[in-house]
Order: C-alpha cells, then structure tokens, then sequence
C-alpha cells in the first residue's frame, strides 16, 4: 500500500503544462526570428551542427526531473507488511442526508457541510471502532463499507453532495433498511446507526417500519438534527453564486425547516436518542460518552504497518536526469550524423 505524507506538493504538477505552453511558444518565436534572418537553406549551413530534437529532448528530460522533485517532496510511502491487529469496538454507521433541502443555509455554511462536520468530529473521537457512510437522498447509496480506516472514510465524507443522487426527496427508511446489511458481524453486541438530516421525511411511513426491522437485528437507530425550526429557503447556486432560490410548483419560495419531531420519534423507535447538531462540541462530546459507556467487542483488523519513507529514490532519479542533461549538447551528435537518421547529408 502507497501513501503520501503530504498531497498538496502534487498541486506544484499543475506548473508542467504552463511550462510546455511557454517552450511550444519560445520554439515558434525562435523559428519566426530565424527565417526572418535568414532562409532555411543558409541557415543548416551557417550552423550544420544545430540539432532540431535536442532542445525538445532537453525539454522532457527538465520537466521529468521537476516531477520526480515535486514527488519527492510528496513523499510517498509505502507499506512493508501486513499484520493483524486485536481491536475492540463497536460497528457505527453514519447514514447522511444528501437531498437538496441539505444546502439550505439556516446553519452555517450549510446544512450538509454542518453534517460532513459532525461526522468527521466523531470520527476524531473514535479508538477502535469500525464505521460505514452511506448517502441517501430519495434513494440511499453505499458509500464506504464498514471499515477501521478512518482516513478513507473522511476522504469518502468529504466528497459527498447533493448531486451525487439524481432521485431527490428524504427516505429516511431507505437508508435504514441499507445500514442493516452493513453490519455482517453476527457476534457483535453493540450496532449503532446514525441518521444525519433535516428531518423532512418524505418516505410515507416506511422509515417507521425499516426502524423496527433494525432494532430486531440489534441495531440502536441515533438521530442527530441539522438545521433550524425557523427555517431558510434552498439557494440554487453555480460555480458559488446564488443564481436563484428553489420553488415550489406554485412558484413560491420553499422553506426548509429542521423536523425534530420526526428524528425524535424514529430514535424513540431505534431505542436510541435525538441528539440536536446544532452546537457541534456538545453533540460530539455526548455522542463519545455514550459510545464509550457501550460494551466493546474484540475483533481483528488486518491492516499495513512499517511505512517506509520512498522519497529518496525519486529525489536520486530526478538528481540523475539533471546531471545526464549536462551533457545533452543542442548541437547533433556525431554518431547520430554517421547514421543520417535525418538526412542530413542529402539536404547539405
């Protein structure tokens, strides 16, 4: 396994094209100049020895080295054996509302970034527990599966969104009838399900019964609330600009307001708890006293250990091409004139 110790080195590999532009744009400029002063013809043979691919090969080998540098500072790593590993814990999964009322802005910056926060806090506050993400919208969608590495999980957290679905609504019942199938550890005590949302249920009842399915197999439903009672409208942006607020088929603006009602009953029914989102710090902090009071249950995570740093074979090849285009001349070479690949002799 191959990781990097810091990614946003790899932003400097956005330089590379720039670079090809101004050479391509150098290489037209200097043949422009060159016939001006010169015809073709007089010019080989003022200057016979001048090589047309060298300055390109000079080029490659330049922009090569400054890759190997740009990765090299990245420092990848990599994993040099596998060993399993005892841990006990308890299986979350963290079921996120991904509809469009989520981009409602009655909680700052907006409801769905509020929920990928939540989520990524208590991720911080976990030892040696497994989670899952699952997204749903009208539809529910696996997102991670029930994992001990909490690094992907934040990168799958992170990239969620309101486009991710193309069926829009809330069937809070679809995520928890997916979730069910997450936990395939029959011998663990403790399953936990938290439902991340605003709480606008348009599922016509069935969350009710796939909340009691769930708790027949064990599963402890949480729900934890984003948004406000009050309410805001649904802002319709692109390339972050507010281009127009949603409505409804009558035209009117749609106001989005957080249900706790309905959160509180499905946890009621989940034997678990509401829990308000609003003040991320207590809800993070309530939600770790409460995980830690569970019964932990011991189970073995393979995983990679011994990272060793990588960096240096690609600092020592990157070293090499510079010193090797030292001695690439932009003159040609004399055993490549001896084989006349360009016919040299014949236009001379």
């Amino acid at each position: 396994m191959i990781q990097l110790d810091d990614k946003t080195y790899l932003y400097l590999l956005l330089v590379i094209p720039v670079l090809i532009l101004v050479f391509i744009a150098h290489q037209v400029w200097k043949r422009r100049t060159q016939r001006r002063f010169a015809d073709p013809r007089l010019l080989k043979k003022l200057a016979p020895d001048r090589s047309l691919f060298k300055p390109q090969l000079k080029m490659v080998l330049l922009l090569f080295a400054f890759a190997l540098l740009i990765l090299g500072l990245a420092n990848p790593k990599m994993g040099t054996k596998m060993e399993t590993v005892k841990r006990e814990g308890v299986d979350i999964v963290f079921a996120v509302d991904v509809s469009k009322s989520m981009l409602a802005e009655d909680i700052a910056p907006n409801r769905l970034e509020k929920a990928k926060r939540l989520v990524s806090e208590i991720i911080n506050e976990l030892a040696s527990d497994r989670v899952g993400i699952i997204a749903y919208a009208a539809q529910a969608y696996p997102q991670l599966p029930i994992t001990t590495d909490y690094g992907a999980a934040k990168m799958f957290l992170q990239s969620m969104n309101t486009d991710m679905l193309s069926s829009q609504g809330t069937a809070i019942g679809e995520a928890v009838k997916l979730a069910a199938t997450y936990f395939d550890d029959e011998e663990q005590t403790n399953r936990v399900l938290f439902v991340i949302s605003d709480g606008e249920d348009h599922s016509d009842g069935t969350a009710s019964d796939a909340v009691e399915l769930a708790t027949e197999q064990g599963i402890r439903v949480y729900t934890i609330g984003v948004g406000t009672t009050k309410g805001g409208p649904i802002p319709l942006k692109r390339n972050g600009v507010v281009e127009s607020l949603k409505k409804d088929a009558n035209g009117e603006v749609v106001i989005t307001r957080l249900n706790e009602e309905i959160l509180s009953e499905i946890a009621d029914e989940g034997d678990g708890e509401y829990i308000d989102g609003e003040n991320t710090a207590a809800a993070v902090s309530y939600i770790r006293e409460t995980l830690n009071q569970m019964d932990k249950k011991e189970f073995e995570a393979r995983q990679f250990a011994e990272f060793k740093d990588q960096f240096q074979w690609f600092l020592g090849a990157a070293l090499l091409i510079l010193f090797l285009d030292i001695f690439v001349l932009e003159r040609k070479t004399a055993w490549l004139k001896k084989l006349n690949l360009f016919n040299e002799k014949e236009a001379a």
